[in-house]
């Protein structure tokens, strides 16, 4: 029995049968960037901190050309400062009956939590605002009507006694404070008052020295930044304001290519070393928690009195 033990030939001595299966494959490779931006974005599309209001809509021609990723829009209701509140509430009106034309498209949304609940629906949030300076006309039962209207939004461009008094009560109120085009000074002075995060819906980090950024990073503000087709130029802007102000602070304007999208962005990013988690908040979560933050510091200050 010993013997025809020792005859046998070991198995690891057995040429393999040309019939046996090859070997499986490895592990599949891992997506490039191009495809885990567009993954990414299928799931956490893009709040854009400002669209425009078509000059003459045709039916034809609605809902307005846009990214495939967007998600919600902040709706600009700025007019030039002779069209003052007139010119505002026709643009306010306007929006309304842009998304009345596009209900399997649009839905307009008031809070944050209908933000959410349109996305789910599978519509666009049309959110009102930021209103102009200039449509305030000096006073704060305008900015109040506003606020009743469903703005949600009010552009600060100058500081001075009224501009305080303003930001106090659109803090009271809950309207978002946004300060694109304001200069430096008119930056520092709203940020010292503002209990709640700032918005830049229309940002230009160019113009913003690095300790004004720091300034902004401090109140939780959000850089809405133009998106080009230049994505690399962009990445740089990006990048200056996640190392200056943080990544917290990051958000999205608009793009100027809707055909192309933010998908050349997010893989750009991506490439440098940008998170999955940061890139959702550059994407809408950083912008979702300045608003929200509004919303809860306006419930905490509803029993104080309204400003003259």
């Amino acid at each position: 029995m010993a013997e025809l033990l020792d005859d046998h030939p070991p198995l690891s001595t057995v040429p393999a049968s040309a019939d046996e299966p090859p070997e499986p494959p490895g592990p599949p490779r891992p997506p490039d960037e191009t495809a885990r931006a567009r993954a990414l974005l299928a799931a956490q599309p893009v709040t854009e901190g400002h669209a425009e209001l078509p000059d003459s809509p045709e039916p034809e021609d609605l809902p307005p050309a846009r990214a495939a990723e967007t998600g919600a829009q902040l709706w600009s209701l700025y007019v030039e400062a002779d069209e003052g509140v007139v010119g505002t509430l026709r643009r306010i009106d306007g929006v309304r009956a842009l998304v009345a034309a596009c209900p399997e498209d649009l839905r307009l949304a008031y809070t944050t939590s209908e933000v959410a609940h349109a996305r789910n629906c599978g519509r666009v949030a049309a959110l009102l605002g930021p209103v102009g300076w200039t449509a305030l006309g000096g006073s704060a039962a305008t900015l109040r009507a506003y606020h009743a209207l469903g703005v949600r939004a009010v552009n600060v461009t100058r500081f001075d006694r009224f501009a305080r008094e303003a930001v106090r009560e659109m803090n009271r109120i809950g309207l978002a404070v946004d300060l694109s085009g304001a200069d430096q000074d008119t930056v520092r002075h709203t940020l010292a008052v503002t209990r709640a995060p700032a918005l830049l819906t229309r940002a230009d980090p160019d113009g913003l020295p690095d300790d004004l950024l720091r300034l902004l990073g401090g109140n939780g503000a959000v850089c809405m930044v133009t998106v080009t087709d230049d994505t690399a130029a962009v990445a740089d802007v990006l990048d200056r304001v996640r190392s200056q102000a943080g990544a917290h602070c990051a958000g999205v304007s608009h793009t100027t290519a809707p055909d192309t999208g933010y998908v050349p962005l997010f893989a750009e990013l991506l490439r440098r070393d940008w998170t999955a988690q940061e890139l959702v908040g550059l994407a809408h979560a950083n912008v979702t928690r300045a608003l929200r933050e509004t919303e809860f510091l306006s419930r905490t200050n509803r029993i104080r009195p309204a400003a003259a």
